[in-house]
């Protein structure tokens, strides 16, 4: 028979890549860590692990074990929360929900979602996390999130399923009462070739659209700085130090900033993504739903 907490402990180590890591997760001790995985490997009959220097390096097999131990693990949440129900005394659902979200989102309808779900669930726990959306499809995947508010998730996978919420256009964001054309219509990123550019940090989605986008139009971007804030990005901008795209929603009006869009429409598609497996939970389908209407 497979422990599932054993089993906890095994996408923990997929996740985190180290026994050490694991052990500050789980709150245990390295070396009961790694007499848990023994046991499991055990249980399982097969070689899940080989040692890579001082590292424990997952087989094709223990590979395999951890894409079954996230079904297995979302079944038996899903479990918890329905016999949880039969013993509730109060109205509300159960259970424990990790959301990820990207800034722009937060700030504009996520966290009200939560206080939504909060009112309406009180006995229901979610915590939020704060995810670039290149990593937020990845983190569900490996379990570190039950739901994630992602954008433009690119081509779907079989585990995963999204829920749409809305669209965002890209603005190019400028200094207030500069770069104003007299008709007011949208920017040609080309006029803009010689100009100083700033955006988030490499890796990040931001990096990766700005990069891209000014690629298309005929030239390289000629970076003034990289920023690990919307907020410090835009303070650069603001001050006159560069230009930027951004997403409508990541425009803070408490800068001075003036925001249009561009001539070749650019826009990024907004989801709430969540595992297959674990699609079928109360918890997750009243979190989907509450992300869905406060996204309105």
């Amino acid at each position: 028979m497979l422990d599932p907490w054993r089993l906890r402990l095994l996408t923990l180590l997929e996740s985190l890549g180290t026994v050490r890591a694991v052990a500050g997760s789980a709150r245990l001790s390295p070396s009961n860590v790694s007499e848990q995985l023994a046991v499991l490997e055990r249980e399982a009959g097969t070689q899940l692990f080989e040692r890579a220097g001082r590292r424990l390096r997952l087989t094709p097999a223990g590979a395999a074990l951890v894409r079954h131990a996230r079904v297995i693990l979302d079944q038996m949440d899903a479990a918890h929360e329905e016999l949880a129900a039969f013993d509730a005394t109060d109205a509300g659902l159960t259970g424990a929900v990790r959301l990820g979200a990207f800034t722009s989102a937060l700030n504009t309808f996520v966290l009200a979602s939560v206080r939504d779900l909060a009112r309406a669930h009180p006995r229901l726990r979610v915590t939020v996390w704060e995810l670039d959306p290149a990593e937020s499809v990845a983190a569900l995947q490996r379990g570190e999130c039950d739901v994630v508010v992602t954008a433009d998730p690119g081509s779907d996978t079989s585990d995963v399923v999204h829920t749409p919420l809305a669209t965002d256009e890209i603005m190019l964001v400028t200094a207030a009462g500069a770069d104003h054309p007299a008709d007011g219509g949208p920017a040609d990123l080309a006029g803009f070739a010689g100009r100083r550019w700033s955006t988030e940090l490499p890796g990040t989605w931001t990096y990766d659209l700005v990069t891209t986008a000014c690629r298309r139009a005929g030239f390289e971007p000629d970076l003034a700085g990289c920023f690990a804030s919307y907020g410090s990005l835009l303070a650069h901008v603001e001050a006159g130090l560069s230009v930027t795209l951004l997403p409508e929603l990541a425009v803070d009006r408490r800068f001075r900033v003036a925001a249009r869009p561009v001539r070749d429409p650019m826009r990024r598609r907004i989801t709430a993504a969540v595992r297959r497996s674990s699609a079928g939970r109360p918890s997750i389908i009243a979190a989907v739903e509450a992300l869905r209407r406060a996204s309105r």
